[in-house]
C-alpha cells in the first residue's frame, strides 16, 4: 500500500451576506478557497527541512506564515515550493453565485460551505492518489489546520456519511472513500506543523491570484509559479477546482484567464 499526506487549510471566510466590494474596507470575503499540500509517505520527514530551508532566508522568522511576507519573500518562497517532491490541490467557491441560488439556504448554516469544499478537495485527492498508487492500493492521511469555528468532529461525521454513500447531494464521479483515513484525521495549529505552513502559502497564493484587493486587484503571479505543482486527476481540472464550474461561476475574465492557465499547466501525481 502506498501512503500519501495532505495538509489542508483554507483562505477567505465562509460568510455571504455582506460581501466586499472592490474598494470597501469591510465585509467578507468573494472566495473560500480550500488548500492542499501532497506528498508521498517516503518524502513526508523531508516536509520540516523543506519549510526551514525557506526561514534560513528571512532571519527572525519563527514559522511560515504568508501573510506576514513581503512580495519578495512570496516570490522565493513560492520558487523554492515549485521545487519540491509535492503536489497540491485547491478547491475554490466564487460566493457571489450563493446568494439567490438552490442552496443559499444550506450553506447559510455554519460549516457547511466550508464541508462541501472538504468534500471536492477530497474527491480528487482521492482519485489522483489512486491513480498515483496503481496498481497498489493507496491510503491517504490528513492533517488540518485548526480553524476557529469549526467542529471537527461534526467533519469526521460527515466524511463518514460520504463513505458510506448517504450524501443527499450526489457527486457525478465515483470516489473511493475506502482510501481516506477517516479515523486518523489530525487537527493542529498553523505554528506546530511545518506542512501546514506550507499548506498555508500554496492556498494564500492562489487566493491573492482571484481575491480583489482594496484597489480592486488581484495578484496571480504566485500562483502561476506554483501551477506546475497542481495534482493530475481524471481531468486536467482536478488540482484547481472552481465551485461552481468556470461557466457558472461569473468569474472576470482575468480570473477565467488565471484559472485556464493554471490547468494549462498542471499535470504532477501526488508527491512527484
Amino acid at each position: 500500500m502506498r501512503h500519501y499526506y495532505a495538509y489542508i487549510d483554507e483562505a477567505g471566510d465562509e460568510g455571504f451576506g455582506k460581501l466586499k466590494t472592490g474598494d470597501a474596507t469591510g465585509g467578507q470575503s468573494m472566495w473560500l478557497a480550500l488548500g492542499a499540500i501532497v506528498v508521498r509517505a517516503e518524502n513526508n520527514l523531508r516536509v520540516i527541512p523543506w519549510r526551514d530551508e525557506i526561514l534560513a532566508l528571512f532571519p527572525g522568522k519563527k514559522d511560515l506564515h504568508w501573510k506576514n511576507l513581503k512580495h519578495d519573500q512570496k516570490k522565493v518562497v513560492c520558487r523554492s515550493l515549485a521545487d519540491r517532491k509535492l503536489g497540491i490541490a485547491l478547491a475554490m467557491s466564487h460566493k457571489i453565485t450563493i446568494p439567490g441560488g438552490r442552496y443559499e439556504a444550506l450553506f447559510k448554516q455554519p460549516q457547511h460551505l466550508y464541508n462541501y469544499l472538504v468534500r471536492w478537495l477530497l474527491e480528487r485527492l482521492i482519485v489522483a492518489c489512486e491513480l498515483a498508487a496503481a496498481p497498489e492500493p493507496a491510503c491517504l492521511h490528513l492533517v488540518f489546520s485548526r480553524r476557529g469555528g469549526t467542529n471537527y468532529t461534526v467533519m469526521r461525521k460527515y466524511l463518514t456519511f460520504l463513505a458510506d454513500g448517504r450524501d443527499l447531494i450526489k457527486a457525478p464521479r465515483r470516489t473511493n472513500w475506502g482510501v481516506l483515513d477517516i479515523d486518523g484525521i489530525e487537527v493542529e495549529d498553523h505554528s506546530k506543523k511545518a506542512g501546514l505552513q506550507l499548506a498555508d502559502c500554496v492556498t494564500s497564493a492562489f487566493f491573492q491570484a482571484v481575491e480583489p484587493n482594496r484597489f480592486d486587484d488581484t495578484e496571480p503571479s504566485y500562483a502561476l509559479t506554483l501551477a506546475p505543482r497542481l495534482i493530475k486527476g481524471r481531468t486536467g481540472t482536478d488540482g484547481l477546482t472552481v465551485v461552481p464550474n468556470i461557466v457558472k461561476a461569473r468569474c472576470r475574465p482575468s480570473q477565467a484567464d488565471f484559472i485556464r492557465e493554471c490547468w494549462r499547466k498542471s499535470g504532477q501525481a501526488p508527491g512527484s
